[in-house]
């Protein structure tokens, strides 16, 4: 790929915005390798976890506005609609995505982070749909992802104001689970993903991701039924009968996605 690199760390894949001259701005050809990459981690049998970070001083300035400017209004839309079509095979990746955001994420970037499962980021590091502010307003979901991590309240007040968080508040109000030690964004995001591809059963995260995914927005009964579903369809599973064994023996489980 172009503008996005693939590297394979054991079983966690690692995807590299690599634009670090234009602060990882979101290109349509950055976009849509990052829809292709997450399709392709989502399919191979060998990656267990995926973490998505930009190379440089920033994870993702958000859309390439020099690229924007010489767009017309249908490309525009077109490129609105591959925006929901890459960050949505992020965020329905069958496999946890962790987004490692060691500098700013702005507009378009925050919304990439937020497509994510899990999210890490530097001390230094700052935040924001900033959208208003150039005259238009998050269009790659972050008016919907948003609110859903942090509340109504708070996502109005970040999102009308298109103010910056730093990584202390962001923390704070949910919007990230951890703060990293400084310069080390990147290798704590590995080794969050390393632990779980090393120690939890792939085929049980896979049916939990997609029972808490499906359930969200279902009336809680159904929501439990789809947990159920989602619980059966692992009971017929070597894995599941792994962890039983090794628990009983004392022994660390060895999963293989059976």
């Amino acid at each position: 790929m172009e503008h996005l690199t693939v590297e394979d760390r054991g079983a966690v894949r690692l995807l590299t915005l690599n634009r670090p001259d234009r602060m990882n701005a979101l290109s349509r050809a950055l976009v849509r390798e990052i829809g292709s990459a997450a399709v392709e981690a989502g399919t191979a049998r060998a990656v267990r976890a995926v973490v998505v970070t930009g190379a440089g001083k920033a994870f993702c300035a958000g859309a390439d506005l020099k690229e924007r400017t010489g767009m017309s209004e249908e490309e525009v839309r077109a490129f609105l609609g591959l925006y929901r079509d890459a960050f949505g095979a992020l965020d329905g990746c069958p496999k946890p995505v962790i987004a490692a955001i060691g500098g700013v994420a702005f507009g378009g970037g925050l919304e990439l982070a937020l497509a994510c499962d899990l999210r890490i980021v530097d001390p230094a590091a700052e935040v924001g749909l900033v959208e208003v502010r150039v005259g238009i307003l998050p269009g790659a979901g972050g008016t919907q992802r948003l609110p859903r991590l942090v509340g109504v309240a708070r996502a109005k007040e970040m999102i009308v104001t298109g103010r910056r968080v730093g990584s202390a508040e962001a923390a704070a109000i949910g919007l990230v689970h951890r703060v990293s030690a400084p310069g080390a964004c990147l290798a704590e995001a590995l080794a969050w993903a390393d632990e779980i591809a090393t120690s939890a059963a792939p085929l049980a995260v896979r049916a939990a991701l997609a029972a808490i995914d499906g359930g969200i927005e279902l009336p809680f009964e159904a929501a439990l039924d789809l947990e159920r579903r989602s619980y059966e369809s692992i009971l017929e599973t070597a894995d599941r009968r792994e962890g039983i064994a090794a628990f009983a023996e004392k022994r660390k489980p060895v999963f293989r996605g059976e």
